[in-house]
């Protein structure tokens, strides 16, 4: 569904991607695991083409995504949830879900909307309240909400645990696992390495711009370097 090979990306004359093969396929969650500043966000950044990156090919659904607009990305059906949320404060919760279908998902979005209150019944109850009076763990919903009103083929979602409790975080991972397990696929970036290997299928460990280890995310888990270096096991 997602294949990146060789990508090159930064800022200004800033590399930090430094050749970043990575592959997603359909009804995967595909974890990039890292610590904050590797490049996580920077990953994001440019597969939605906020960024254009230095060198390398994003391929969806077998079709170049370097050159093409955020719009248009979005059009294709590749939906990011960004790290922070970026909910529109001084709105309503049923205001900011109905934007999510601006671009895609306009057709259904009556139906759409009767999903993502099925899957987070508490934004329902909020419908008229303004985003920014809700709790943290309920604008991340409301985030993740958002973005599955587009309709996405494949939803990255980046960091949906930052800031949360460890209550709201195990909420978090099992929504996460609920909305994979009626056939979403995801890519998602987390810091929460111990939590991210309990529900991925695969994950990648980003180190210094560079794809430092990879594989199935149970084998990862039991691997001695990892433990050691990135789950301080």
């Amino acid at each position: 569904m997602l294949e990146i090979r060789g990508l090159r990306a930064g800022y200004g004359t800033v590399e930090i991607l430094r050749g970043i093969d990575l592959d997603v396929g359909a009804g995967e969650i595909v974890a990039v695991l890292g610590s904050n500043g590797v490049g996580k966000s920077t990953l994001n950044n440019n597969i939605s083409a906020l960024y254009r990156p230095f060198a390398g090919s994003i391929r969806f659904k077998g079709g170049e995504l370097v050159g093409l607009s955020s719009t248009e990305i979005v059009r294709r059906g590749l939906i990011h949830v960004p790290e922070g949320r970026r909910i529109f404060p001084n709105m309503s919760v049923r205001e900011n879900l109905e934007l999510g279908a601006l671009v895609r998902g306009k057709p259904h979005r009556a139906r759409n909307l009767e999903r993502v209150v099925g899957i987070f019944p508490r934004l329902r109850e909020r419908f008229a309240q303004l985003a920014g009076t809700l709790s943290g763990g309920e604008q991340q919903m409301l985030a993740i909400g958002r973005g599955l009103m587009s309709e996405p083929e494949l939803l990255i979602m980046d960091e949906p645990s930052l800031g949360l409790s460890p209550l709201l975080v195990e909420e978090m991972f099992a929504l996460v696992r609920r909305i994979n397990a009626e056939g979403q696929s995801i890519l998602l970036m987390e810091q929460n390495a111990v939590q991210t290997l309990a529900i991925a299928h695969r994950a990648y460990i980003i180190e210094n711009g560079h794809v430092a280890m990879q594989g199935p995310s149970q084998e990862l888990a039991r691997d001695p370097e990892l433990r050691r270096n990135y789950l301080g096991l």
